[in-house]
């Protein structure tokens, strides 16, 4: 929401800005009637860094590399919300992550607005696969899981420096948005489908049970029933494992807003319900193919009488065990036995 619209609320006695957060409690002990603190989002350089912070989920830990965002995309409001790319400098990420480690956390999830922007602000020449390489180093961590990739930044070289790197999980949610060319240009994406697709056989080639997610706007302004079924057609060639649906909504300030040809709800609706349909199907279909296997599992929670938690490449593993506590933030080697709606059963391998 814009600062022109907030101070219209009567109701809100204070605003601060992303980049004011940092010293809430004094401006909070300082306010008088309304106050507006709030910097030009679009003139902050620096990553707003609360130095060591614990963010856990669970028996993983997610932790912040960046902030803000260059790409301007149609549809997206983010830049101009956020601001401009600002990475965390790594001294103090590697800082965070081995505090977590000492807290006999496991696996780390790093996370941002755009993480494979991550480093492009810093004066020294500094990209995620360096960020990447450092984390690798820490003891204590067994898994390194990435928040969503612009799949722009997977190419050979990132790849082969990154398949050294034994802790990253084989786990990529790669943003796509559509399948369809039209669509991607009117979105102001910066790839076409023939680009994704050598991208996802990459990685396919460089881990073999990679496991494939990815977000997918239905209903985009202009989007025709020709363009939607070629978005199908190319997501049922793919066959990501799980696929993230939205209907498209639209953000006052964005070019997407202007456009003509807005699709109705009821088409947008149809549309989502399709893939939704698609990316249950290839889950489904993907999950049976463990059923026998042994994967070794990080276990995270309790359901009932069972422990349920992930593999590395992100497969929701559930056992049956009276030995929760003995299991819980370890990494066991399970057999999968079968697979139903929520994902896979099995039995730990003594």
């Amino acid at each position: 929401m814009a600062k022109e619209n907030l101070e219209e609320i009567k109701e809100v006695d204070l605003i601060l800005g992303n980049n004011e957060k940092k010293e809430i409690v004094k401006y909070i002990e300082s306010y008088q009637e309304k106050n507006v603190h709030l910097e030009d989002v679009m003139h902050q350089k620096e990553f707003l860094d609360f130095g060591t912070t614990v963010n856990m989920e669970k028996t993983r830990a997610v932790v912040k590399i960046q902030d803000g965002c260059d790409k301007f995309c149609s549809y997206c409001i983010i830049p101009y919300a956020r601001g401009r790319v600002r990475s965390r400098q790594i001294e103090s990420i590697v800082e965070e992550i081995t505090a977590l480690a000492k807290r006999k956390v496991k696996e780390i999830v790093l996370t941002g607005i755009h993480i494979a922007s991550y480093g492009k602000d810093f004066e020294e020449k500094t990209s995620l696969i360096d960020l990447l390489e450092k984390i690798n180093q820490i003891d204590g961590i067994e898994r390194i899981r990435l928040g969503s990739l612009e799949p722009t930044i997977i190419n050979e070289d990132f790849l082969q420096r990154l398949s050294k790197l034994k802790k990253i999980c084989h786990h990529f949610h790669l943003s796509l948005q559509s399948g369809c060319d039209e669509t991607l240009k009117r979105m102001n994406r910066t790839y076409t489908t023939t680009e994704f697709s050598k991208v996802v056989q990459l990685l396919r080639n460089t881990y073999p049970d990679v496991i494939l997610t990815t977000d997918i706007i239905v209903g985009f302004p202009g989007e025709t029933e020709d363009e939607f079924n070629k978005t199908y057609m190319f997501l049922k060639n793919i066959k990501f494992y799980k696929m993230h649906i939205f209907q498209y909504s639209r953000r006052k300030g964005t070019k997407a807003d202007k456009m003509e040809n807005q699709v109705e709800p009821q088409i947008k609706e149809k549309r989502s319900k399709q893939l939704i349909e698609l990316s249950n199907q290839n889950q489904r279909e993907y999950n049976k193919k463990y059923i026998g296997k042994t994967v070794e599992v990080l276990f995270e929670e309790k359901q009932g009488e069972y422990i349920k938690g992930h593999t590395q490449n992100y497969l929701y593993v559930a056992v049956k065990s009276e030995e929760i506590e003995k299991y819980h933030n370890n990494l066991k080697n399970v057999q999968i036995t079968e697979e139903n709606e929520e994902g896979l059963i099995g039995k730990i391998v003594k």
